[in-house]
């Protein structure tokens, strides 16, 4: 599935929108360079799932815990990271077993670890367009998106 978005907003609108296809346990992987929108994209998929908390990167605490929503959302920032063994130390297999959605930041440094995962690569077409790709795992995408 491919989505062309032209401002950061309608980037946190796809990320809603799928949010509403998603169920526990889901894990997605996140790609794309700095300022690719990916925070964005996971603002809007917490609105989806109806978090109330702000959406902030979690570049510094490697995951932020979302759980004010209709399932928790996991969100790690695997920039600093740098294997798949690292992830394996900070509990990944814990947050699995939550039941939530897991969004992972930089991905491709953890790549062992995302073998099921739904990729979501985000490219910049122009200033503020964007191209967003999803494949691979459980998602679908509705009609219309």
């Amino acid at each position: 599935m491919e989505i062309i978005t032209n401002s950061p907003e309608e980037t946190e609108m796809a990320g809603q929108n799928v949010a509403h296809r998603l169920h526990a346990g889901t894990v997605l992987a996140f790609e794309g360079g700095l300022g690719a929108g990916k925070t964005a994209f996971i603002r809007g998929l917490a609105r989806g799932l109806g978090c109330t908390d702000a959406v902030t990167s979690p570049t510094y605490t490697i995951v932020n815990e979302y759980l004010s929503g209709r399932l928790p959302l996991f969100h790690f920032d695997m920039y600093r990271l740098s294997s798949a063994d690292d992830l394996w130390d900070i509990g990944w297999e814990d947050y699995l077993e939550r039941g939530g959605i897991c969004a992972v930041e930089w991905s491709e440094n953890v790549r062992d670890a995302m073998e099921d995962a739904i990729t979501v690569r985000l490219d910049k077409i122009g200033e503020n367009s964007r191209r967003i790709t999803m494949e691979g795992g459980e998602y679908h995408a509705p009609a219309g998106l």
